[in-house]
């Protein structure tokens, strides 16, 4: 895993496409802001997870 440090209004360029900025911190919470193509999906760990489990649990459809 890579580690990185960043202020606030600070941003990480993620390939050619995908950029993250710090937009606030306040206490132990940090406000990010995304940038990425409307092809890629973003989603908080939690909300990806329940995705997952959905998916895996869906009956397959039979042909």
């Amino acid at each position: 895993m890579l580690v990185l440090s960043r202020k606030q209004d600070e941003k990480i360029i993620i390939g050619d496409s995908i950029t993250l900025m710090v937009v606030a911190i306040q206490g132990d919470k940090v406000r990010l802001g995304i940038e990425a193509p409307k092809d890629v999906s973003i989603h908080r760990e939690e909300v990806y997870q329940a995705i997952q489990r959905e998916r895996h649990h869906e009956p397959q459809d039979s042909q």
